[in-house]
Protein backbone atom coordinates (compact mmCIF):
# COMPACT_ATOMS: atom_id res chain seq x y z
CA UNK A 1 0.00 0.00 0.00
CA UNK A 2 2.92 2.32 0.72
CA UNK A 3 4.12 2.04 -2.90
CA UNK A 4 0.65 2.99 -4.12
CA UNK A 5 0.52 6.02 -1.83
CA UNK A 6 3.92 7.12 -3.15
CA UNK A 7 2.67 6.85 -6.76
CA UNK A 8 -0.49 8.81 -5.95
CA UNK A 9 1.40 11.49 -4.04
CA UNK A 10 3.87 11.92 -6.91
CA UNK A 11 0.99 12.30 -9.38
CA UNK A 12 -0.94 14.78 -7.22
CA UNK A 13 1.07 16.22 -4.35
CA UNK A 14 -1.81 18.56 -3.53
CA UNK A 15 -4.12 15.69 -2.45
CA UNK A 16 -3.91 13.94 0.92
CA UNK A 17 -4.63 10.42 -0.30
CA UNK A 18 -4.03 8.86 3.13
CA UNK A 19 -6.89 10.82 4.70
CA UNK A 20 -9.13 11.33 1.67
CA UNK A 21 -12.79 10.76 2.43
CA UNK A 22 -14.29 11.68 -0.95
CA UNK A 23 -14.39 9.56 -4.07
CA UNK A 24 -11.37 10.36 -6.20
CA UNK A 25 -13.13 10.02 -9.56
CA UNK A 26 -16.77 10.76 -8.76
CA UNK A 27 -15.85 13.90 -6.82
CA UNK A 28 -13.48 15.17 -9.54
CA UNK A 29 -10.32 14.95 -7.44
CA UNK A 30 -8.55 12.96 -10.17
CA UNK A 31 -9.11 13.62 -13.86
CA UNK A 32 -8.42 11.39 -16.86
CA UNK A 33 -4.86 12.69 -17.25
CA UNK A 34 -4.12 11.86 -13.61
CA UNK A 35 -5.51 8.35 -14.05
CA UNK A 36 -3.43 7.69 -17.17
CA UNK A 37 -0.26 8.75 -15.36
CA UNK A 38 -1.16 6.73 -12.26
CA UNK A 39 -1.97 3.60 -14.29
CA UNK A 40 1.41 3.73 -16.02
CA UNK A 41 3.20 3.96 -12.70
CA UNK A 42 1.07 1.22 -11.11
CA UNK A 43 1.69 -1.13 -14.05
CA UNK A 44 5.43 -0.62 -13.77
CA UNK A 45 5.69 -0.73 -9.98
CA UNK A 46 3.49 -3.79 -9.48
CA UNK A 47 4.29 -5.74 -12.66
CA UNK A 48 0.69 -5.80 -13.87
CA UNK A 49 -1.23 -4.59 -16.90
CA UNK A 50 -4.43 -2.69 -16.18
CA UNK A 51 -6.65 -3.22 -19.22
CA UNK A 52 -9.34 -0.98 -20.66
CA UNK A 53 -11.96 -3.28 -19.11
CA UNK A 54 -10.70 -2.32 -15.64
CA UNK A 55 -10.89 1.45 -16.27
CA UNK A 56 -14.02 1.86 -14.20
CA UNK A 57 -14.54 4.67 -11.68
CA UNK A 58 -15.14 2.19 -8.86
CA UNK A 59 -11.62 0.79 -9.38
CA UNK A 60 -10.05 4.25 -8.90
CA UNK A 61 -12.35 6.05 -6.43
CA UNK A 62 -10.03 5.33 -3.48
CA UNK A 63 -6.53 4.04 -2.79
CA UNK A 64 -8.14 0.95 -1.25
CA UNK A 65 -10.08 0.24 -4.45
CA UNK A 66 -6.89 0.64 -6.50
CA UNK A 67 -5.04 -1.73 -4.18
CA UNK A 68 -7.83 -4.30 -4.49
CA UNK A 69 -7.54 -4.11 -8.28
CA UNK A 70 -3.74 -4.43 -8.11
CA UNK A 71 -3.98 -7.49 -5.85
CA UNK A 72 -6.61 -9.07 -8.10
CA UNK A 73 -4.45 -8.58 -11.18
CA UNK A 74 -1.34 -9.87 -9.42
CA UNK A 75 -3.16 -13.12 -8.62
CA UNK A 76 -4.12 -13.53 -12.29
CA UNK A 77 -0.49 -13.35 -13.48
Amino acid sequence: METLYKILEEARADVDFRNQTGKLIDDGILDSFDIIAIIGEINEAFGIDISVDELLPENFNSPEAMMALIEKLQKEV
